[in-house]
């Protein structure tokens, strides 16, 4: 490490002891909170803006910041291992003290190649490869690899790749591996606009191999586009699209079900009880009035509950329709329809913007403790953590799945080194992927900044 990253995360550890004070010692080391007063009193570290969340700990991994993330516990030692933004590889953090993470792996990628998504489950983890968009600095002519790896990962901080699966085309973004047999992609293949939706078989994790796809008609090359002025048929779901209409993923299949954040074209819901032959049954469009580049950005189902979230990513820097976190019924998978939508985050009042739509950098949620299917985060309950771009991260009461209503946030100190070209212009913070272990630990990564490590103080609901 640099003499600089050295300062600069001892400055924050710093900061972070001094801040929280015996709240956050007593959090991390996993015991009994202290005194309520203390916890009233522990204040964000300096720049950041909080309630009823503290600050625990701080990582500058090694001035490579993180994406997508994903943790387990083996052997009572937990791991965050986290894709990268600006570099090629996966990091590997020890976060068994998180007042004190450590990176103790770096596993470098593929060249001019994005390696920003990770997913796991047991010993065997999931990482995607994808060629670099332009903008964030990406050469259109540079060789790069596509598809995803397969990893073993029964040592937990010395991954073993076991095969490479190549797609063709632009390779896959955001991916999930539930365990079991089937890995779920959003792949841009050739011969088609946008990802689709790609079933892979692990069954030998040497030789994976597809066994079904679908994609929205018009994607591919050749095919009539989906009209954009069709009413709803009887079967629930509508045609209409606006913005791109590309699989984001994850793809989240629930029993025969599996439910797609599919952009423009909203939130699909296939049955893959025949995995060979997903079969559409049902959707939900959100653009218009939500049109943005990417109207359905993410979706967790809740069947159970007979709920999903959903939400957009606004990229137009405050200048489009406005992004929405909504929650829907999905007690009949045909019929979903919208609950309610979560409220916009307002600026703390000694902040020096009057709303974060126009604060700079991209604004409006992004990304959410999705990984439900993993047996060491946190399972979702009452509260609902965003990774909200600008706005950090912000924490929700769905207790009243009609009314959800803010508790929680904690907006980190602005990046102080810009390390890709994203944001355009200003440098802000850019918060971007959340994940919540089941210790309660909070998780956040930025595009210009190292790992947060946080955790909720308010009341339980």
């Amino acid at each position: 490490m640099t003499s600089e990253g050295i300062g600069r995360r001892d400055a924050l550890r710093a900061s972070l002891a001094g801040a929280a004070g015996a709240a956050a010692g007593a959090a991390a080391l996993g015991g009994p909170r202290s005194a309520a007063a203390a916890e009233r009193t522990a204040r964000p570290p300096r720049g950041a803006y909080a309630h009823n969340v503290e600050a625990v700990g701080y990582s500058d991994l090694d001035h490579r910041p993180a994406f997508k993330m994903a943790i387990r516990e083996v052997k009572g030692r937990w791991y965050l291992y986290t894709g990268h933004f600006w570099h090629s590889g996966w990091s590997v953090v020890d976060v068994t003290d998180p007042r004190r993470p450590e990176v103790v792996a770096f596993v470098p990628g593929p060249a001019d190649t994005w390696t920003l998504q990770v997913d796991l489950h047991g010993d065997t983890m999931v990482t995607a490869l994808e060629k670099v968009f332009p903008n964030f600095g990406g050469d259109p002519s540079a060789d790069f690899e596509d598809g995803l790896y397969i990893w073993d990962i029964e040592d937990p901080v010395r991954p073993r790749r076991l095969s490479h699966y190549r797609t063709g085309g632009t390779g896959t973004h955001r991916n999930l591996y539930p365990g079991g047999r089937y890995v779920h992609l959003a792949a841009g293949l050739e011969g088609f606009t946008g990802n689709i939706y790609v079933i892979l078989d692990i069954a030998d994790r040497s030789r994976p191999r597809e066994v079904g796809r679908w994609w929205v008609p018009g994607q591919k090359d050749g095919e009539p586009k989906e009209k954009t002025t069709e009413r709803p048929h009887s079967h629930g779901f509508c045609c209409g699209t606006a913005g791109d209409v590309s699989l984001h993923g994850p793809a989240y299949p629930v029993g025969n079900h599996v439910y797609l954040p599919y952009g423009g074209a909203g939130l699909v819901v296939l049955d893959i009880s025949d995995v060979s032959r997903p079969r559409r049954v049902g959707g939900l469009s959100f653009s218009p009035p939500f049109h943005s580049r990417f109207g359905v950005h993410g979706v967790l189902p809740l069947p159970g509950r007979g709920i999903a979230f959903a939400n957009s990513e606004d990229v137009s820097y405050g200048k489009g329709p406005a992004p929405h976190a909504s929650i829907i019924d999905i007690s009949d998978p045909a019929e979903p329809w919208l609950l309610s939508t979560f409220p916009s985050p307002v600026p703390p009042d000694d902040a020096p913007y009057d709303d974060f739509a126009t604060r700079g950098g991209w604004s409006g949620p992004h990304n959410i403790n999705h990984h439900q299917h993993h047996p060491d985060v946190q399972r979702q309950g009452d509260l609902f953590y965003i990774a909200h771009f600008n706005a950090g991260l912000r924490v929700y009461d769905v207790s009243n799945v009609r009314l959800p209503r803010e508790v929680g946030y904690f907006v980190p100190p602005e990046p102080t080194r810009r390390y890709g070209p994203m944001p355009e212009g200003d440098l802000v913070l850019q918060t971007e992927d959340v994940v919540v272990d089941r210790r309660g630990y909070i998780y956040i990564s930025d595009k210009n900044q190292g790992l947060w490590i946080l955790r909720y103080t308010g009341p339980r609901v």
